[in-house]
């Protein structure tokens, strides 16, 4: 059976998380969702109310994570999802977090990144997106700069091994997408 990875902690967008769970359960691929700590996580859904300029926060459903981050074995896993939402931005900096997504860029494997998750990538890929093409919710185009990388204003695109995502009403042609590598 086919294992598909999902690196996220608390604060992820609801539906960058749950879509891609129980889209690769449908599959029926084996799934691990790993966070700092095996825990029970606590989403969020981001969502725009007329009058701000940026998105509100509200708090979702929680959501058992199987695996801390320690103890993933990147081998083990054909395919690698990181969910937006504010989880991106504090397990950048998790000790074991580099390891782990450079594992799938350095093996080819696909990596499906969608809405903020490019803040993991600025902050891990070192110069391994340079030259590449990659999409992100609109706030993180700098991100995707600071790797060296053009940002696209395609709402999904798809680079080699890489499939990116703007938000999480592109999750269906993300999941097409990103299962095409898979198979």
């Amino acid at each position: 059976m086919t294992k598909m990875l999902i690196l996220t902690g608390d604060a992820v967008e609801a539906l960058e998380v749950f879509y891609p769970y129980y889209r690769f359960l449908e599959e029926g691929f084996e799934v691990d969702i790993a966070s700092p700590a095996v825990k029970k996580l606590y989403t969020v859904n981001h969502d725009f109310v007329e009058g701000y300029e940026t998105f509100v926060e509200k708090p979702s459903y929680q959501l058992d994570s199987h695996i801390a981050f320690e103890n993933v074995r990147p081998d083990e896993y054909a395919g690698l999802i990181i969910p937006g939402g504010r989880a991106p931005e504090y397990i950048r900096i998790h000790e074991h977090t580099a390891a782990i997504v450079n594992h799938f860029l350095d093996n080819n494997k696909p990596v499906g990144a969608i809405c903020h998750a490019v803040q993991v990538l600025a902050a891990v890929a070192g110069d391994r997106l340079k030259g590449r093409a990659l999409t992100a919710y609109t706030a993180c185009e700098p991100d995707v700069k600071a790797l060296g990388a053009e940002f696209r204003k395609e709402t999904v695109y798809v680079d080699g091994n890489l499939v990116s995502g703007h938000a999480w009403d592109d999750l269906p042609q993300f999941m097409r997408e990103f299962l095409k590598l898979t198979r």
